[in-house]
């Protein structure tokens, strides 16, 4: 069993379900809607597989009202992931700026030097 943050990172490893996320961010669509970019290259049962995907991972909701099957999408789940993506952002940033000063004093230490001969 994957933890919920596995999951939500394999469902977007998928340049696929990214581009379905793409046109859910504009907006509610249903499943015909969203399949309609990838029939050329894939078959509506595949792209049906992705959006499952997405939804096991939380990444979208499908709502079923008669034949109208309607996807929309869920930013919680989107958020955890940025959310675990921004402490490591925070940690190299910080790493940088760190090595960035001591570059510096480094170079000015060295400037210093050549200056004395």
């Amino acid at each position: 069993m994957q933890d919920h943050l596995s999951q939500t990172f394999s469902a977007l490893a998928d340049p696929t379900r990214r581009a379905i996320l793409a046109r859910l961010s504009t907006g509610e669509a249903n499943v015909s809607d969203l399949a309609q970019p990838f029939l050329g290259e894939m078959s509506l049962p595949a792209v049906t597989k992705h959006l499952q995907v997405l939804e096991k991972a939380g990444l979208i909701t499908k709502t079923r009202k008669a034949q109208w099957r309607s996807c929309k999408i869920n930013g919680e789940a989107l958020k955890d992931a940025a959310d675990w993506m921004e402490h490591y952002r925070v940690y190299w940033e910080e790493s940088f700026d760190r090595l960035d000063a001591y570059l510096k004093t480094v170079t000015a230490k060295r400037t210093a030097e050549g200056e004395d001969q």
